[in-house]
C-alpha cells in the first residue's frame, strides 16, 4: 500500500523550484500518494482560515506522514492539539521565530509549544543562518518539543531563495521508514 504525505508550504507557496514541489514530485516518481494543496490567500493568510483548510484536507487526504515548511510548522503547532490522528512521520522544516513581527503573519501569533505534535517519528531541520529563526531558538524550540533535529549550515530559510531547489535529505528521511518496513518483511 502506497504511503501517503501531505506537503505544507508557508508564506507564499512553495511553488517550483522550492525544494518541497520537487519532494512532490520525487515522492510521486517512487508511487507515495502526494497531496501538495496551495492554501487560500497564500500571500496574506489567516490562521484560522488555513486552519479550517487544513482540517478539511486531513480528514479528506488521510496522510501517513506530512512535511511543513516555514509558516506551515506554526499552523501546524496551532491545529495538532485538535486533531484526532497519528502520522508515522512528521518533518518540519525552517519553524518561524515567535518574535516574528511580519504583520501580513499576525494571526498566526504567538503560537503554543504543542505537547503531542501528532506523530511517532518527528524531525525538525533548521539553519545556522536563518534570517526567520536563529540556531539558538531553534535548538531551544527543539528541546522543548522533544524532538530530533538536523542543523543545516548556512541554509538560509531553506528554501528556493537560498538555493534549495532540491533537498534530497527530506526524501531520504521519508523514504527511510518504508524500506526498514519493507526490510522486515522480507526477514
Amino acid at each position: 500500500m502506497s504511503k501517503r504525505v501531505l506537503i505544507l508550504h508557508g508564506l507564499g507557496g512553495s511553488d517550483f523550484p522550492h525544494w518541497q514541489a520537487q519532494l512532490a514530485s520525487d515522492l510521486i516518481k517512487e508511487n507515495y500518494v502526494v497531496s501538495f494543496p496551495a492554501f487560500p490567500n497564500r500571500e496574506n493568510p489567516k490562521l484560522e482560515e488555513w486552519k479550517d483548510f487544513l482540517k478539511k484536507e486531513l480528514n479528506h487526504f488521510k496522510p501517513d506522514m506530512v512535511v511543513c515548511h516555514s509558516l506551515a510548522n506554526i499552523l501546524w503547532f496551532h491545529t495538532c492539539d485538535e486533531l484526532d490522528i497519528k502520522l508515522d512521520k512528521l518533518m518540519l522544516v525552517a519553524p518561524v521565530s515567535k518574535n516574528t513581527n511580519l504583520e501580513v503573519i499576525k494571526t498566526f501569533f504567538p503560537y503554543p509549544i504543542a505537547k503531542d505534535l501528532k506523530a511517532n517519528e518527528i524531525i525538525m531541520a533548521a539553519s545556522t543562518n536563518d534570517p526567520y529563526m536563529s540556531i539558538e531558538e531553534a535548538i531551544e524550540l527543539q528541546s522543548k518539543l522533544n524532538i530530533g533535529m538536523k542543523i543545516m549550515e548556512n541554509a538560509g530559510h531553506i528554501n528556493a531563495a537560498s538555493g534549495f531547489g532540491k533537498l534530497d535529505c527530506a526524501l531520504d528521511w521519508i523514504k527511510r521508514v518504508d524500506e526498514c518496513e519493507i526490510n522486515k518483511e522480507h526477514e
